[in-house]
């Protein structure tokens, strides 16, 4: 890819369809496609297992690396739901184009059921979920290039509609992302930041 920026940032919550949308969308524009979660257990075991023996703040460093190394490689590049709240990775993420991916709580419930995800353990998984996207949403909203909602209709929809924002956005290299949309959904092509980043 030819661009203003290395890498394709997929940012968002658990369950949105970070990884399945981006390896997609990787394949569809040709370039790698790295995501931090599965980095992490590759270099420190299951995510589950560092949240037990070491806490989330050892989670959260080596999380960081991840994004460090995935941020290098360029392609498109699938962050964990929490990468965002790192100052450092927020700034790291002013040089890259940032798709925020969203998901409804009904739908987000079948998607994570049975999840072994530490964050949400316990009783209620959805409350516990619904109250973390809350909380992250200022913040993905901020970052976020465009937002594509994956609640509804195929997730190829979603990948085509990111592939052709993404090859839009590097027609011209030099080009601000303009316009005053932020929120779409998968066929719809949702609003970009009037200002480049």
């Amino acid at each position: 890819m030819t661009s203003r920026s290395d890498a394709v940032v997929l940012i968002g919550p658990m369950g949105a369809g970070k990884t399945s949308i981006g390896k997609k969308a990787a394949r569809a524009l040709g370039v790698p496609f790295f995501d931090t979660d599965a980095a992490v257990v590759r270099d420190h075991g299951p995510i589950e297992q560092l949240f037990a023996e070491y806490g989330e703040a050892h989670f959260r460093a080596a999380e960081r690396a991840a994004v460090v190394e995935g941020l290098a490689t360029g392609g498109v590049v699938s962050l964990g739901g929490g990468a965002v709240l790192n100052p450092e990775t927020r700034a790291d993420l002013a040089g890259h184009r940032v798709v925020l991916l969203t998901v409804s709580p009904r739908v987000v419930a079948g998607r994570v059921r049975d999840s072994n995800r530490p964050l949400l353990q316990g009783d209620d998984a959805i409350e516990r979920w619904t109250a973390i996207f809350e909380e992250r949403r200022p913040v993905y909203e901020e970052l976020a290039d465009i937002i594509f909602d994956t609640s509804t209709g195929p997730l190829q929809d979603v990948v085509d509609a990111l592939v052709a924002w993404v090859r839009g956005t590097t027609a011209d290299p030099s080009a601000p992302i303009g316009g005053e949309q932020k929120e779409q959904t998968a066929c719809d092509v949702l609003s970009e930041r009037s200002e480049p980043k």
